[in-house]
């Protein structure tokens, strides 16, 4: 939904994404942040490296292991960030304003329900996913397509 709602231009889903982590989580090693965002390292390295040509992101030092460089956002990257967050808020509040008075109420009542299921998996994203693993897998009715 949010990816639905957010303005593209200006970023790409995956450098927002990249950015949004580095805000809320601090400086990281690039490796790291690579693997968080389930991409290859050489990928990380490219959208690094476009990101503090426009000067979103910088590599500081660590301050643990001088010989260990960390990504972490700037003061651009996160006013490029509270904009789309603005962006994406008011286009979400006009599609709702939309909405019948029913189906508001009905997508209030799915979000008081789905919101502390998905504020657990964001706390503990190791234990969704081995949930997600042995959870069993229900059979989807036969459509006659492939897809």
């Amino acid at each position: 939904m949010i990816r639905v709602v957010t303005d593209h231009r200006d970023l790409s889903f995956t450098a927002a994404s990249t950015l949004a982590r580095l805000e809320r989580e601090g400086p990281v090693r690039l490796t790291l942040l690579a693997a968080a965002e389930g991409v290859a390292q050489p990928s990380m390295s490219q959208l690094v490296q476009r990101l503090e040509r426009q000067d979103l992101v910088m590599r500081v030092g660590d301050a643990v292991d001088g010989r260990v460089t960390l990504i972490a956002v700037t003061d651009a990257g996160r006013q490029v960030l509270a904009a789309r967050r603005r962006s994406r808020d008011a286009r979400l509040a006009d599609l709702m304003a939309k909405l019948p008075d029913d189906d508001r109420h009905a997508l209030a009542e799915a979000m008081r329900v789905v919101a502390p299921l998905v504020q657990r998996m964001l706390a503990d994203p190791a234990q969704s996913a081995r949930s997600a693993q042995s959870a069993p897998l229900t059979e989807r009715p036969d459509t006659g397509s492939d897809r």
